[in-house]
């Protein structure tokens, strides 16, 4: 059984918009950009909306004040790993998966250098971002279509991540991790299927850093790599991050 992802009707606001379309957008921002997550109405953004309505703020900026919330940071920054984090954002914020390693490694440093509001500013203030959805379309799933400048790849990452139009995202494990790591072209399954074969699980990773000090010395290391296997990875990464280390790339191995 395949994933299937419909593609998604961009749900725009327009100039003297009536308070139905208002709420139309406003509910696709909250769907897509906190992945699905129903959100009661004391969580709402009273605030934020109501800028929205009086035109102080764009869409954008609504989506802005969403992703910075404290129901955002909650669902998928404390209880989730620097990679499910980055990955999210990938679909909450553009709509698309991470599509190789490089992207990673940019927004983890995005992370250590410019912290949480930094790396959803980074999103939303892409090129990418005013190309996809401009000032004023809430953002949607994007990466399961064929798109200039998207890699053939970021199809099948987007549909795993998506897991389907129902799917609720909030909390989930990285699950491109290896893949991305290792350069390796992604299979979609079943939502119940395991995303690693097992020599995913059994391999093992090249972490190049710079800048860390793990081992206690008081001169931090300019330059060092780590070997570890795939369920360390993601530990390894996080103690690299916790002693200020830049994570240059990882490699399969």
């Amino acid at each position: 059984m395949s994933i299937w992802v419909a593609s998604p009707e961009p749900v725009e606001l327009r100039p003297n918009a009536s308070e139905e379309d208002l709420q139309l957008v406003i509910s696709a921002v909250y769907k897509h950009v906190l992945g699905n997550h129903h959100v009661m109405e004391s969580q709402r953004l009273d605030s934020a909306e109501s800028l929205l309505r009086n035109g102080d703020i764009s869409v954008r900026g609504f989506v802005r004040a969403v992703a910075k919330s404290d129901l955002y940071r909650s669902l998928f920054f404390e209880s989730s790993s620097a990679y499910s984090f980055i990955e999210n954002n990938f679909q909450n914020l553009l709509g698309r998966a991470p599509e190789d390693q490089s992207e990673i490694s940019a927004h983890t440093n995005i992370c250590l250098e410019r912290g949480y509001d930094g790396e959803i500013d980074s999103y939303i203030d892409s090129d990418e971002y005013w190309k996809s959805f401009g000032e004023n379309t809430a953002p949607y799933l994007r990466g399961q279509n064929t798109e200039a400048g998207l890699k053939n790849n970021s199809f099948n990452r987007t549909l795993v991540i998506a897991g389907g139009n129902a799917s609720n995202n909030p909390g989930k494990k990285a699950l491109l991790t290896s893949d991305i790591a290792g350069n390796r072209p992604t299979k979609v399954k079943s939502p119940k299927s395991s995303v690693s074969s097992t020599a995913d699980t059994t391999g093992r990773f090249r972490i190049s850093v710079t800048g860390a000090n793990t081992g206690g010395s008081r001169t931090p290391r300019s330059n060092t790599s780590y070997e570890v296997g795939y369920k360390q990875l993601q530990n390894k990464i996080r103690t690299i991050q916790r002693f200020g280390g830049k994570i240059v790339s990882i490699e399969s191995i």
